[in-house]
């Protein structure tokens, strides 16, 4: 969202599907919530802790908005929706 200072990257798709029902769908005026999946190189990860917020499959990763672009960058082929 553009009022987010954080971009949250969920780590399993369990927590995704969760999210992606329960929050996006929720919120989002035509009750829609997706997964998707992608690789991110390794090295740019790296510079990122994980969270664990709430259950032990709760993990993310928390990355600063102004790093989106460099995230983009650092995706790895093709983006799946796979829920």
């Amino acid at each position: 969202m553009p009022e987010q200072s954080i971009l949250y990257h969920v780590a399993n798709k369990a927590y995704a599907a969760q999210i992606a029902r329960d929050r996006n769908a929720k919120y989002n005026a035509d009750r829609v919530g997706c997964v998707t999946r992608f690789a991110v190189r390794r090295d740019f990860l790296d510079r990122y802790e994980t969270k664990i917020v709430g259950g032990s499959r709760h993990e993310e990763y928390r990355i600063p908005a102004e790093d989106l672009e460099e995230f983009n960058q650092n995706i790895v082929g093709k983006i799946d929706v796979i829920a």
